[in-house]
């Protein structure tokens, strides 16, 4: 009921739906689709060639601030069109509005696009990357204080990327991306996932900062906003342990390197689905936080590692640390 009041709000006063599409994955028989749909205002139709003015109005729509993207309408159960080499399929989006859907398809290994439309909408292309069957490799990355530094008390985390969402605010974590892209050019073709317990709401300023700070293309893996039938919140720490094992059924041949870092649940995650699946695990890489970092993060978690033995496990502050040590286990 309250999603249907807010959607007829909405649409008196003139918004249309609106697809924010974001990078996904598969196979060479399938591929897995995000995308969520929204109510807002159309956006205006600039000039021919663009004026000052149309260009400092997308530069504002590019840092528009994070509690816009919050309050913006998720269009409930919206039907979705979505074209990927000629063939169509309709899905439809869950309650809050976001659509993940495998579509069974043949698709050479690459990068491809998918079109996504919703009726009175525009269309937008989504990108993919198809998996090659030979990839043995994939690297999987945790997101706050691990890429980025968020620097703030775990309870003020949401409200940050609320509120303060634009991605020139965020400070990227030293040596990360260029351990990334060291990773991805030694291991041609391999996916990168972006795991995080963030809402889908700030997928494009996480996108935006990824792109900026020259981190590997990936597809984002992102939580739903709100409360779920038995809970306020919904659990960051069931999202990842679901998508691991996900990732692990969809890709049985692939090893993951996973990137966590060692102030929240990353290291208790990573530790407990490489004692369940060890032939799934490369590596895990842990950036430790500083002591200030350590403290605004509520502590460190206290590594076991005893529990998946066979699994190797590297520390360092920053990923030049990182790098040297993958090095010597010959994964970089």
């Amino acid at each position: 009921m309250l999603h249907t009041r807010r959607e007829a709000w909405a649409r008196r006063h003139g918004r249309i739906p609106l697809i924010i599409p974001f990078s996904g994955y598969g196979s060479t028989e399938w591929t897995r689709v995000l995308c969520r749909v929204m109510l807002q205002k159309p956006e205006p139709v600039p000039s021919d060639p663009p004026t000052r003015s149309d260009r400092k109005r997308a530069k504002r729509r590019e840092r528009l601030r994070g509690w816009r993207s919050f309050v913006s309408v998720p269009l409930n159960g919206a039907m979705v069109s979505i074209t990927i080499d000629g063939a169509t399929t309709e899905v439809r989006a869950d309650r809050g509005g976001v659509v993940d859907a495998v579509i069974p398809i043949s698709l050479e290994a690459g990068w491809h696009v998918a079109t996504l439309k919703t009726p009175g909408g525009v269309a937008v292309e989504a990108p993919t990357q198809i998996i090659d069957p030979s990839v043995e490799f994939g690297i999987v990355s945790d997101v706050d204080d691990t890429v980025m530094v968020t620097a703030l008390p775990r309870p003020f985390v949401a409200a940050w990327n609320t509120f303060v969402l634009d991605e020139h605010a965020r400070i990227p974590t030293p040596g990360m991306a260029v351990l990334m892209e060291r990773l991805v050019a030694a291991n041609p073709g391999c996916p990168v996932i972006y795991l995080s317990t963030g809402a889908w709401n700030v997928a494009p300023t996480l996108t935006r900062f990824l792109s900026r700070n020259i981190y590997p293309a990936g597809a984002l893996l992102l939580t739903d906003w709100g409360p779920t039938h038995d809970r306020w919140f919904r659990s960051g720490q069931e999202h990842k342990r679901d998508n691991l094992r996900r990732l692990a059924e969809e890709f049985p041949n692939i090893k993951w390197l996973l990137i966590g870092d060692d102030g929240q649940h990353d290291e208790d995650i990573y530790r407990r689905f490489a004692a369940e699946r060890p032939g799934h695990v490369a590596a895990v890489a842990i950036r430790q936080l500083s002591t200030g970092e350590a403290v605004l993060a509520g502590g460190r978690s206290k590594p076991e590692k005893d529990i998946a033995p066979d699994v190797p496990w590297v520390y360092s502050p920053d990923g030049s640390g990182i790098v040297d040590q993958l090095d010597e286990l010959g994964i970089v």
